[in-house]
């Protein structure tokens, strides 16, 4: 049976308007920069160009980690990017990151100043700059590099799969909110099974991929994220996964960096200081 209203490709695929939904002006087909703009830069040597979003919190959740432990040399400036105002397509970001997403990190302590763009990348390059939250041992580093990669390749049925479907679409579609309900929900049973022989993600020890799986599975369970989804997924099913993110959400460099880089009572729009905290609590 076809359904009257199915869509029919053409031949060729052209943009010629607005595809719709929360991010349809900022979407388009090509990549680089739309119009200059420089970036500021802060007085450390650590410059974050962010926002609080999921892969904006690891970033942010890892230097506030690392000043913990007593890294002076993480100390950081973190500037707001407004994606929806389209900063990422600023020619200064774009010089940062030519795939105009957040998060991106410039590093004015080495020789020549260090870009690095992808969130899993930076939790790396912080990880190895500071000898941190990577496992020494190779059997446990490269169980934790698998995690990491796995969420890398997960997240997008996550956010642009079922969170656009069901929150951010011009309408519901059933098939398309099925699908990716179908594979969200296989990846929270995934990581509930991990977590009911782990007290971390790749083991015993708190690692860069706690800190990249946290933001995104967080919001599911607790219903932060696409208009309260929490119930929709009945996320309180997945017991083993609850008590890890409660857990890692009662770390205070936890609580500390979600608050980086998001408007409202209690963040920070930008972070230069520590004592910045202070001034919202």
């Amino acid at each position: 049976m076809t359904d009257s209203n199915e869509y029919v490709p053409p031949k060729v695929w052209t943009w010629d308007k607005e595809s719709g939904g929360r991010f349809a002006n900022i979407n388009r087909p090509i990549s680089g920069a739309t119009h200059e703009k420089e970036l500021p830069v802060g007085k450390h040597p650590l410059q974050l160009y962010s926002l609080g979003t999921p892969n904006g919190v690891k970033v942010t959740v890892m230097l506030e980690e690392l000043l913990a432990l007593g890294h002076a040399g993480a100390e950081y400036d973190a500037w707001l990017i407004n994606i929806g105002e389209g900063d990422q397509f600023g020619s200064g970001f774009v010089g940062v990151n030519p795939n105009s997403k957040i998060p991106a990190l410039m590093d004015h302590s080495t020789a020549e100043p260090t870009r690095v763009f992808e969130s899993a990348s930076i939790l790396l390059y912080l990880g190895e700059k500071f000898g941190e939250f990577i496992p020494n041992d190779p059997a446990k580093r490269t169980e934790m590099m698998s995690w990491l990669f796995w969420q890398v390749g997960s997240a997008p049925y996550v956010g642009g799969g079922f969170g656009h479907f069901y929150a951010y679409a011009p309408y519901k579609m059933e098939y398309p909110i099925n699908r990716f309900t179908m594979e969200t929900k296989r990846q929270m049973d995934l990581l509930d099974k991990q977590l009911a022989d782990n007290r971390f993600i790749a083991g015993d020890e708190y690692t860069i991929a706690d800190m990249a799986i946290w933001p995104w599975y967080s919001g599911l369970v607790n219903g932060a994220s696409y208009n309260n989804a929490a119930e929709f997924l009945d996320a309180g099913i997945y017991t083993h996964l609850n008590r890890w993110v409660e857990e890692i959400g009662e770390r205070e460099a936890v609580k500390r960096g979600r608050r980086v880089n998001r408007g409202g009572d209690g963040y920070l729009r930008e972070r230069h200081d520590a004592s910045d905290f202070d001034s919202v609590e």
